[in-house]
């Protein structure tokens, strides 16, 4: 050592703390690398990215060789500090105090901190270069980190802790999924976002929060005059129509409007004919999740259910149209029976009825009334008055000031809500 120079050493120390940087940040990439922007890269052929794919394949070599070689680099710059010391001022204490201090505060500042920050911030930078030198570096450490790393794996087996060293098995949840689109925010149109944000939400929203209501069912009931049906049929708005025996929870059939014509040309309408063209009702159960409903509708060329609960009876009707317009939004022409519902007044209340539901007013009306349990304005506002209302009845829920104007049979026909800019006001 006494021919090497001063300035030498100073290099190699130099030298020593560049490398032990270089360990620090890739082990910071490897570890901050978008897993999903990896994998597609390794789709596109990327070859860094199927070298830092492999690496993360063996994580538990990747992190031993990169910790082996940290410290032995940490350990060859304090052996090298310490010669350097030694030529400067001999064998004194305090200063050998002094150098190892400042070789700490070197190591933690510009081997530690400075290049974990970078590679945090572009951790697919880092990685991708740091992948060519680390594939061979695990091949040179193999045997010391075989041997480390089967007594660690010994100590876990001890411990009762299973690990998972393949990080490519791992799954993404839903809400990692959501996290990833409300993050793209500044990659993706509003709009795509927000469709993507629904088709992600699809999952945790069932039929029953989409729903025509039974109420609110337009249906054809088959025991009625034959004018009744002449005219009903001739003035329908809709495709699809129930038709019912008796009572409307009784549905026998559904009548696609197409294929009524043929039967409108007789002078008096024939009940049995018009049996005769209904198909088969589809019932779907209560609590169906919409995306497993849309693939239902897929798989029975379908675009109308009926919703039943556990004893059969009808809750509601759900349409293909309704789980589309949970994700693109509304796009359907409404009938003459579903306007109205929104009524602006002067004051800048807003009218409504009370069987609106209330996912319907919070995409139409940009408001936030909780969705937990009950599906409409009036299932709310019976759940947190725990009574049955009088007209003129005033309460707030969400911080929405609401005023009933109309009830009917126990139920809430029409209310005045006052949306949350008017408050402001």
């Amino acid at each position: 050592m006494e021919d090497i120079s001063l300035t030498t050493l100073f290099s190699i120390l130099l030298l020593l703390l560049v490398c032990s940087a270089f360990f620090s940040a890739s082990e910071t990439s490897m570890m901050a690398i978008s897993r999903h922007r990896l994998n597609s890269l390794v789709r596109k052929g990327n070859r860094s990215a199927k070298l830092v794919n492999n690496l993360l394949s063996r994580i538990d070599k990747l992190l031993g060789s990169i910790l082996l070689g940290n410290t032995l680099l940490n350990v060859a710059a304090a052996a090298v500090t310490n010669i350097i010391i030694l030529r400067l001022f001999g064998q004194n204490d305090l200063a050998i105090l002094l150098g190892t201090l400042i070789l700490t505060f070197a190591l933690v500042v510009f081997s530690e901190i400075m290049p974990k920050i970078i590679a945090a911030s572009y951790p697919e930078r880092v990685a991708l270069s740091a992948s060519y030198l680390l594939t061979p570096l695990i091949t040179l450490f193999q045997p010391v980190v075989a041997i480390a790393g089967g007594m660690v794996k010994v100590l876990l087996w001890m411990m009762r802790i299973k690990i998972e060293t393949d990080q490519s098995k791992q799954k993404m949840t839903m809400e990692e999924l959501r996290g990833l689109v409300l993050d793209a925010e500044h990659f993706l149109p509003r709009k795509h976002q927000k469709m993507l944000l629904n088709l992600v939400d699809l999952e945790r929203i069932t039929v029953n929060d989409v729903m025509v209501t039974r109420n609110q069912i337009e249906a054809l009931d088959i025991s009625a005059r034959h004018d009744a049906l002449r005219q009903q049929i001739i003035t329908c708005h809709h495709t699809l129509l129930p038709v019912y025996a008796d009572t409307p929870s009784n549905i026998i059939g559904i009548l696609h409007i197409k294929r009524v014509p043929a039967l409108m040309q007789e002078a008096v309408l024939d009940v049995e004919q018009l049996r005769e063209v209904l198909t088969e009702p589809y019932f779907i159960p209560s609590g169906t999740p919409l995306l497993q409903q849309l693939q239902q509708f897929q798989q029975r060329h379908a675009r109308l259910g009926l919703v039943v609960d556990e004893y059969g009876e009808l809750l509601g009707l759900v349409t293909l149209e309704n789980i589309l317009e949970e994700i693109v939004g509304e796009f359907t022409t409404q009938s003459p029976a579903q306007t109205g519902k929104f009524m602006r007044q002067e004051d800048g209340s807003i009218l409504l009825e009370g069987s609106n539901s209330l996912r319907e007013l919070n995409r139409k009306l940009g408001l936030h009334l909780p969705l937990d349990s009950a599906k409409t304005l009036n299932g709310l506002i019976l759940e947190h008055l725990e009574d049955i209302p009088e007209t003129g009845t005033s309460l707030k829920i969400a911080g929405y000031p609401i005023e009933i104007i109309q009830t009917q049979d126990r139920i809430v026909k029409v209310v005045r809500l006052f949306p949350a800019q008017v408050q402001k006001q």
